[in-house]
This record gives structure tokens, sequence and C-alpha cells, in this order.
């Protein structure tokens, strides 16, 4: 049987207030996806901060929890409809992130990625950056 009420009326058949639930949920689980997805894209960086000595970023093979088998550089990832930045870690050869089978790249990794920028006073391919 089904309750009477918010999610089915009375002859049981779904309400716009069920609907918009649904959506809502299959879109909170696709936003889980991606986000699993891009993490493993782009890992975040370890990073500690001091009065002495300011914030450090660095990139390891096990970085943001995500174990893999390359190191990658600090970069600031910007995501549409967030604001502000993280830290996260780049991989800096081979073809971009979806396409393992290209042969038509530049063997940068994901380096080109809009979404991504350089911390200014950091060499490009230094794994690890210090903001004073």
């Amino acid at each position: 049987g089904k309750l009477v009420g918010r999610f089915y009326d009375e002859n049981g058949a779904p309400t716009e207030a069920l609907r918009q639930a649904e959506a809502a949920i299959e879109e909170a689980l696709k936003f889980q996806a991606e986000s699993k997805q891009r993490k493993q894209q782009f890992p975040p960086c370890n990073s500690e901060w001091s009065s002495a000595k300011g914030s450090r970023f660095w990139c390891s093979r096990q970085s943001g929890g995500v174990n893999r088998d390359w190191t990658g550089v600090p970069r600031k990832l910007y995501q549409p409809g967030s604001r502000g930045s993280h830290c996260v870690c780049v991989r800096t050869t081979g073809p971009p992130w979806g396409q393992p089978d290209s042969t038509e790249h530049s063997d940068r990794g994901d380096l080109d990625n809009p979404l991504l920028e350089e911390y200014n006073s950091c060499h490009p391919l230094a794994e690890q950056c210090v903001l004073t």
C-alpha cells in the first residue's frame, strides 16, 4: 500500500513532490559520481601551514588518498559553480584524462585543462610549492 499525502495521491499515483524528490536524488547521485571521477583525475594535494614558513602544497603517489602510478604537480582547480579554487595534483605526461588511446596529444597529461591555473610563485613542473 501507499500512504496518501505528500508523495502519493488518493489513487496511489505519484505526486509532483515525489517526482521532484526523485529528480533531486538522481542529480545528487550524478554529482557524487562526477566528484569521485574528478578526484581520480585531480587528486587533492598534500598541504601544511606554519606561521614561520607559510603554506606548502605537494604531490605524492598517494596524495588525496588516491593511490596511483604518477606523482603530478600542484595546480589550482577552479570548478564551475564553485567560488575559489583548491590545490590538486595534475598528471604531466601522456594523453589527457578520458583519452587513454589518443595518439594526437602533446604528451602533457592534463596540464592544458582549462579549469587549472599554475601557482605564480612556483616552477610549473615542481612537485611542491611554498607560498609565503
